[in-house]
Formats: structure tokens, C-alpha cells, sequence
């Protein structure tokens, strides 16, 4: 069996909580591979709506094993009010929940230099959702970091006080205002909540589990273009969001990635500071963050919102390898009687371009469009067979482009709102 592989192909937001939910039932494992509680992956059925943070979206379906793999940063106290919540959908956790135990944790300290680093940027700011991902990536790969299986040290709270001291260092130049042993005290309760899970040595596990024939699906977080290495440095997230942090978040072999599915919104959003070239500021704008609730599902702040983009797809098409294509929110559209596509962008020098510039941060991009005819048509509840003719002449278009099949269309929020397709690109 292979390790199929689930992203997001823009800024994250991408819909990838709702798409594991829908596939999880072809799947006896689904992974988390990297990322944090900055993820917010939303779930919704039988007309409740859940956000996991940490949890793989797996989690709702019995008979679905979910890891949480060694590339992932753990904060135990949002862990914790994360299980509590799903507590009232008598859900089997412990017995389908495994937690590396090379995850690294995010202590309260790490939250504290989240918001002393991003103060400190000013009109710079990167808009870090502050949940402490950076500071504790940044103690992973400085060698100083503490890990999930640490907590079951007898040494833990000397270690835990030996980094903390080191954090207390660099914020008594900060102005942050905490309670520190009211902190200390909520962490401690949660990481011995932590401790009544199974910690595993996620690699064996997951490796034993394709040995023995299991189907596998990795989950990743944030999005393509928000990559370490990849994405609009330095307006990117601490982790490796493309296919291959997979293999070094969850231990597992290059030749045992098998699909790469490659989820995208029918238009473009992002969240925070950085670069956006078919960003829309004017009324179309207010009108896709409107109609497709373009609001943070972990921080609450409003997405901004543009056209597609085809050269930042086909881009991320081609760090991934992305065998399939996911097409999300296809529903939000029918708002637009015309509807825009950026093929091209043109650089200040005057060169049309498909590529994405090493200077994509302070190069000034102009989007250059093709227009579409729009269905203007509630499309949530059709099958493919009564779909507009004008929505499927947009999904041939970006096919053509693309180069990849469109397999999935989600129509709405709901798992029961997806159309499955079986069609490959012409």
C-alpha cells in the first residue's frame, strides 16, 4: 500500500478539514504530518459544524486510526480543550488517537515570545496567529526543544524549567504582561491529560501499519504557498507544507507516496501580512468574503479575498506533485455573473510571466485575466448531471490549464454537498 497525500495548493483555508472527512472512509490511518493548533481544519454534518486544530479530521469516523505525527508542534492545553470538546459525541478517542512521541511541544512560553517577536515587527509583522508555532519550530531546529515522549521522564520538569528559563531571558527585554503560575499550572494538568493517550513511536507505527497493509492518508495543514521554503518568505508558517514534509513529519520512504491530492478554493483567500497579486479590495471583493464566510476558523480575522490564480497553482502543482485536483467552494461563485482568471502576471519590467519571481514580496505583479462567463445559479444541491454548463466550462478551462484531472467539486459545507468525478483532462 502507499501513503496518499492530502494539501492545501494556495494560502491554506482551503476547505482540507471537509475533504478528510469525505475520504476518510476509503482510509484505515489518517496522519497529521505537520503544523500546529494554528491549523483549523472545519468538519461539517448532520448540520454541525466542528473545527479540529490539532486532531486529524479523521477523528468522527470509527473504524479511522488518526496520528498525530513527529513533524507536528503540540500544545498540550489546547489538546486538551480540543478532546473536551468532542467528549459530548461519544467518540472513541483513546483507542483511534495515537501522538508521536517526537512531536514537539509548545509551552506557554513559546506563546509569550510569539507575541513579543510579532510586537516587535511592527508595521513588519508576519500575522502570526500567536499560538507559539514559530518559537517552538525555532527551539526544535536550535536542538533545545522539548518533545512529546519527554513528559514521561521523571526529569520533565527540569528540562521544562531549564527552557523556560531560557525564554524568560529573551522576554524580560519584551513589555508582556502574564501570569506565570497560572500558566505553569494549566500546562502541567494538560500534559498529564496528555499522558492518559497512546504516545507512540510514530515511525514504527505508521510503517507497521503499511507492512501489514493498511491504506494511508496524511493530512497537512496551512497551504502550499505558506511553505518554510516554498512559500512568499517571509510571510510563510515554520513547517514544510508541500508533499514531501510528509515523509520527514511522519517517517515514512519517498516510494511509499502513492496519490497527491492537491485541494484549491474556485478562487484565491489569504489570511495575514504578505503578497496577494489578484487580491480584490474593492465591492467583488467584500462580496467573496461575504458569500463564502471568509473568516478565520482559528483566529476569527477576516480573509482577504481575490481571483484565481493559475501561475501560484501550477507552482505548488509542481513542488507536489499533485496527481489530483480538489476544487473547493464552487458554490460562492454562482454570486458572479463574470468570473476572472489570472493566467499571467506581468513583472515592473514589463515580462509576462507563469512563474512565480524570487522577489514575489517586493515585486510589483500585475495579474493579467481572462474572463469567464459566470452560471449566477445556486449550485449546493445539484449532481454533476445538472450542473451548469457554464460551471463545467470553467472546470475544462482550468483542467486545460492545469494539466491535472479535477476529480472532486465541493458545492457547499457539507460532506453530503461533494460531487465525485471520474473525467481526465482531454
Amino acid at each position: 500500500m502507499k501513503v496518499d497525500v492530502l494539501l492545501g495548493l494556495q494560502w491554506g483555508d482551503e476547505g482540507k478539514g471537509k475533504i478528510v472527512d469525505v475520504l476518510a472512509p476509503r482510509y484505515d490511518v489518517v496522519a497529521r504530518f505537520q503544523g500546529g493548533p494554528n491549523a483549523g481544519h472545519t468538519l461539517e454534518f448532520d448540520g454541525i459544524k466542528h473545527v479540529l486544530h490539532q486532531i486529524p479530521s479523521g477523528i468522527f469516523r470509527a473504524k479511522t486510526k488518526n496520528i498525530i505525527g513527529n513533524g507536528v508542534v503540540l500544545d498540550p492545553i489546547v489538546f486538551r480543550a480540543e478532546i473536551e470538546k468532542l467528549t459530548k459525541y461519544n467518540l472513541d478517542i483513546k483507542s483511534n488517537l495515537f501522538i508521536s512521541k517526537k512531536a514537539t511541544l509548545i509551552v506557554p512560553t513559546h506563546r509569550l515570545l510569539d507575541q513579543a517577536y510579532e510586537t516587535a515587527k511592527g508595521e513588519n509583522k508576519i500575522g502570526s496567529t500567536l499560538k507559539g508555532i514559530g518559537p517552538s519550530y525555532q527551539d526544535k531546529i536550535g536542538r533545545q526543544g522539548l518533545r512529546v515522549g519527554d513528559i514521561l521522564s521523571t526529569r520533565f520538569s527540569e528540562k521544562f524549567k531549564k527552557l523556560t528559563d531560557i525564554h524568560f531571558e529573551i522576554l524580560k527585554n519584551h513589555d508582556i504582561i502574564f501570569d506565570w503560575n497560572e500558566l505553569e499550572k494549566t500546562f502541567f494538568e494538560a500534559v498529564t491529560f496528555l499522558k492518559g493517550f497512546s504516545l507512540v513511536d510514530s515511525e514504527y507505527f505508521i510503517n507497521n501499519e503499511l507492512k501489514n497493509g493498511a491504506s494511508i492518508l496524511a493530512e497537512g495543514a496551512q497551504g502550499s504557498l505558506l511553505d518554510i521554503d516554498f512559500g512568499s518568505y517571509p510571510f510563510v508558517t515554520s513547517s514544510n507544507t508541500v508533499a514531501a514534509g510528509a515523509c520527514t513529519g511522519l517517517g515514512v520512504a519517498p516510494s511509499h507516496i502513492g496519490e497527491v491530492y492537491g485541494i484549491f478554493k474556485a478562487y484565491s483567500t489569504r489570511v495575514g501580512s504578505g503578497p496577494f497579486p489578484t487580491e480584490l479590495t474593492d465591492d467583488d471583493g467584500e462580496r467573496l468574503r461575504k458569500a463564502g464566510n471568509e473568516f478565520g476558523s482559528t483566529t476569527g480575522r477576516p480573509r482577504r479575498c481575490g481571483w484565481i490564480d493559475l501561475p501560484s497553482l501550477k507552482y505548488s502543482i509542481m513542488i507536489n506533485g499533485v496527481t489530483q485536483l480538489l476544487m473547493m467552494k464552487a458554490d460562492v461563485l454562482s454570486i458572479f455573473s463574470q468570473i476572472k482568471v489570472c493566467t499571467h502576471y506581468q513583472l515592473s519590467d514589463g515580462t509576462l510571466t507563469e512563474e512565480i519571481p524570487y522577489e514575489v514580496v517586493n515585486e510589483k505583479i500585475i495579474p493579467m485575466y481572462t474572463t469567464l462567463k459566470g452560471w449566477n445559479i445556486e449550485v449546493t444541491n445539484l449532481s454533476e448531471e445538472q450542473m451548469p454548463k457554464e460551471l463545467l466550462e470553467y472546470v475544462s478551462f482550468l483542467e486545460k490549464e492545469l494539466q491535472v484531472p479535477i476529480t472532486l467539486i465541493s458545492t457547499g459545507p457539507d460532506r453530503s454537498h461533494t460531487i465525485h468525478r471520474s473525467e481526465k483532462i482531454s
